[in-house]
């Protein structure tokens, strides 16, 4: 991942949020996978800006990339002057000061790496832990917590599914994906974590959704978007057209007289969401004829004759 997440979209700290949407939307479907088989540089990008996208599409979080308070993953940074800090409470755990309680700086000479690591290990680990039975500190600890990226795609997004992830270590986690959900939304499985250590709990595990986009719907909110091209018989006569939808394939009426930029809603067809489902919204295109033989010019022409209409008058006079 570029170091970068600006770089990545091909741009500066400077681009407005816009810039930043058109900029992920034209290299994500220039580098989606499905179009780019057997492409792992195209894969790579394609990741690439879905990180830097998630990371800056969201004004607070990239106020604090900015600020350098995280980092490009969206990792905390230590603050300035951390490492020096936790050594001098290293030395010793309860004072702010150094063993001989002159409060020297324990990275002076005479530092010794092996005491400062042995000693900060014991400090971190007694941290807000409770007395033992008799044997000193409990070391129960609840496990880590881990953080993965799962990519999925708009279908299972708007749908749901169940996917499996594999762990560094080899095993499967299996991911329940809720309907409904969106580009960059993290999941959260309880107790999917580490191993907690003694008798800690184990950590949850976080997983964050890259959602590719489609060549077939776009999503507006809990609406879904197409584009339903229909030819000049279509257009005038209207009639039954089949048009993709997120739960299949179904006919939807053409009226007589439609016009290119026309929208057609299918109540209900849409994402599900907090307030109920939405609708999926048909943009009609007409598309001429791939070729104009003598028989369709020679009727135009005809029809021109006696016809003939100004499209734009109307625009024009409003």
């Amino acid at each position: 991942m570029s170091p970068d997440p600006y770089a990545a979209l091909g741009l500066t700290k400077d681009a407005t949020s816009d810039q930043i949407k058109k900029a992920y939307r034209k290299l994500a479907r220039a580098n989606h996978p499905d179009l780019n088989p057997d492409d792992p540089a195209a894969e790579a990008r394609f990741k690439d800006a879905g990180r830097a996208y998630d990371l800056l599409k969201d004004p607070e979080t990239r106020r604090r990339f900015d600020a350098g308070e995280i980092d490009a993953t969206g990792a905390e940074k230590a603050p300035r002057g951390y490492y020096r800090d936790e050594a001098r409470r290293a030395q010793n755990p309860y004072t702010s000061h150094s063993r001989s309680g002159s409060g020297g700086d324990p990275f002076d000479e005479g530092f010794d790496a092996d005491d400062f690591f042995a000693n900060f290990a014991r400090s971190r680990g007694a941290s807000g832990m409770g007395q033992g039975s008799g044997r000193g500190w409990s070391q129960d600890r609840q496990g880590q917590d881990t953080q993965y990226r799962l990519s999925v795609s708009f279908l299972d997004a708007a749908r749901g599914a169940k996917t499996r992830i594999t762990l560094p270590d080899g095993a499967a986690l299996e991911v329940t994906i809720p309907e409904g959900v969106r580009d960059g939304q993290t999941i959260r499985l309880r107790g999917k974590g580490e191993k907690g250590v003694g008798g800690g709990q184990p950590g949850d595990a976080f997983i964050t959704l890259d959602v590719s986009p489609s060549p077939d719907f776009e999503r507006d909110g809990d609406d879904i978007v197409v584009s339903l091209p229909i030819s000049i018989d279509e257009a005038i006569l209207g009639g039954k057209v089949p048009v993709k939808t997120i739960a299949g394939t179904v006919n939807v009426s053409v009226p007589p007289g439609a016009s290119s930029g026309q929208v057609l809603r299918l109540k209900g067809r849409g994402i599900k969401g907090r307030s109920g489902r939405g609708d999926q919204r048909i943009k009609l295109v007409i598309v001429s004829p791939p070729e104009i033989d003598d028989e369709l010019r020679r009727f135009m022409t005809d029809w021109k004759a006696n016809h003939a209409y100004d499209p734009r008058a109307a625009k024009e006079t409003s």
